[in-house]
């Protein structure tokens, strides 16, 4: 049984739709087996996510020995071409072809970058950690290439796979589309977390060559399957001859909408607040609360548990008409109790007080993720549905990488700080760095409340509905 076999509308159809979680996704110009395909890049990405900032992160610093700081920066080069996701979007939604097609184009372009940028990745490494008799400077710029071009393509494929599920769900399931989306991008991400750690377990080099190059086959054709036959040809909406608005006319349109700036700021903020902790928080529970390597790496597990009820929730209540900037409101009054959880369980000494603050900062995350993409994908102008999901993953994913940069450096310095004395004796502790993250992660999350206040008004954007809840919610 090939994996086609095992995804086509025929074999699916069998299934009693009761028993399927995005059951009610499915309409009949996109069934269940084409929404699996197409669900498959954010699986893809979720993979190359889980390699670069996970494993690779891990074997570079450990098994090869490089340099922390030189691990972070290639880390978080592909941030660097985060503010591309807009143009990138807008690109898609105007764009000239014959062929008739706007989406799959980029997502084919991002597919040969990742491809590429896997292929050349394992030997980048190695010439990084100093094996080479090259010049010391090949390492550095071959590993910057590589990561560039795997960043930039998981970026582009994000974009207009997004794009194309919007412009596939009708306008009603888009949010719980969001949903199942961000669901499958996390299924990536543990699944092949999980498969990594154990192929590489007794590392060697050319073991890593063999898991990244076949990492790259493998995400090369996740996306190969969820492209096939997505896209209608539409000629005339792609007719070459036809005028179309410059980017930076449609960002000047879509930025004066009243509401707008403030949205961005909000998604900024709040994505940093949930951020700054991603690099500190297993290094807390071991150097502050004593967990072992087993106890810390089962944090993962429970803040995808969180972010997963996250989803379920946030489908449900989207659903029945709920306002998205509600939800994005009610993640991040979450973080603010989970982060309070993380601070008081180091005077607490109490682990359990952290692994709940640790499964609420996913749960808080999740929602507000869900609400503020959900937010975006109905703030297209002018039918740009691209540009609107391109902006909102510009300023989403260069928060990301700024916070978490910041977080590190935050902790190093007060941190530092702290176990010199120069900070009083009350504070001379090896958690001070880590909680002035945490309080700063706070403050923001009420910053961002602030931000958001006036978007919220109203609860609902339309009357509910009567609807039963079952297992077709899930996993929303």
């Amino acid at each position: 049984m090939t994996i086609f076999d095992l995804l086509s509308p025929r074999r699916w159809s069998r299934v009693d739709p009761r028993l399927l979680p995005f059951a009610d996704l499915a309409t009949a110009d996109l069934s269940v087996g084409r929404l699996l395909r197409l669900s498959l890049f954010q699986v893809s990405v979720g993979m190359m996510t889980a390699l670069l900032v996970g494993t690779l992160n891990r074997v570079l610093i450990v098994e090869l020995g490089v340099a922390a700081w030189l691990v972070s920066l290639m880390v978080a080069l592909p941030v660097m071409v985060a503010p591309l996701r807009a143009f990138v979007g807008f690109r898609s939604d105007t764009h000239r072809s014959f062929l008739g097609l706007r989406r799959l184009p980029y997502l084919w372009v991002g597919t040969l970058m990742c491809f590429g940028g896997l292929a050349i990745m394992p030997f980048s490494l190695i010439l990084l950690s100093g094996d080479t008799h090259w010049p010391a400077a090949i390492g550095p710029v071959s590993a910057s290439i590589a990561f560039l071009m795997v960043g930039l393509g998981a970026q582009t494929v994000q974009t207009a796979g997004l794009a194309l599920a919007t412009d596939l769900a009708r306008p009603e399931t888009r949010g719980r589309m969001v949903a199942w989306m961000y669901a499958m991008l996390l299924l990536g991400m543990v699944l092949s977390g999980l498969a990594f750690s154990t192929l590489l377990q007794n590392f060697s080099k050319i073991l890593l060559i063999q898991v990244v190059q076949g990492a790259a086959f493998v995400a090369f054709a996740l996306n190969i399957c969820a492209m096939w036959k997505q896209e209608a040809r539409n000629p005339r909406a792609t007719d070459p001859r036809r005028d179309v608005p410059s980017f930076g006319a449609s960002w000047t349109s879509f930025i004066q909408i009243p509401g707008r700036r403030r949205f961005l700021v909000a998604l900024f903020l709040g994505t940093a607040a949930f951020s700054m902790q991603d690099i500190i928080l297993e290094p807390y529970g071991a150097e502050v609360l004593g967990l072992s390597v087993s106890q810390t790496s089962f944090l993962t597990v429970l803040m995808a548990s969180g972010a997963l009820l996250a989803f379920f929730l946030a489908a449900s209540f989207l659903k029945r008409g709920l306002n998205p900037q509600l939800l994005s409101a009610a993640g991040t009054l979450s973080g603010t109790v989970a982060f309070s959880l993380v601070i008081l369980s180091d005077p607490l000494s109490s682990p359990d007080l952290f692994r709940i603050g640790c499964a609420l900062i996913g749960f808080g995350g999740g929602l507000f993720s869900i609400g503020t993409l959900s937010a975006a994908m109905v703030m297209e102008t002018n039918g740009l549905t691209g540009l609107a999901l391109g902006i909102w993953g510009s300023v989403q994913a260069t928060s990301l990488g700024l916070a978490i940069a910041l977080g590190g450096i935050l902790r190093d310095v007060f941190g530092g700080l702290a176990q010199r004395g120069d900070l009083g004796e009350a504070l001379a502790a090896s958690s001070t760095g880590y909680s002035m993250v945490y309080h700063l992660e706070v403050l923001l999350l009420f910053i961002t409340l602030v931000a958001l206040g006036p978007l919220v008004k109203g609860v609902w954007l339309k009357a509910s509905s009567d609807h039963r809840f079952g297992l077709a919610d899930f996993p929303r």
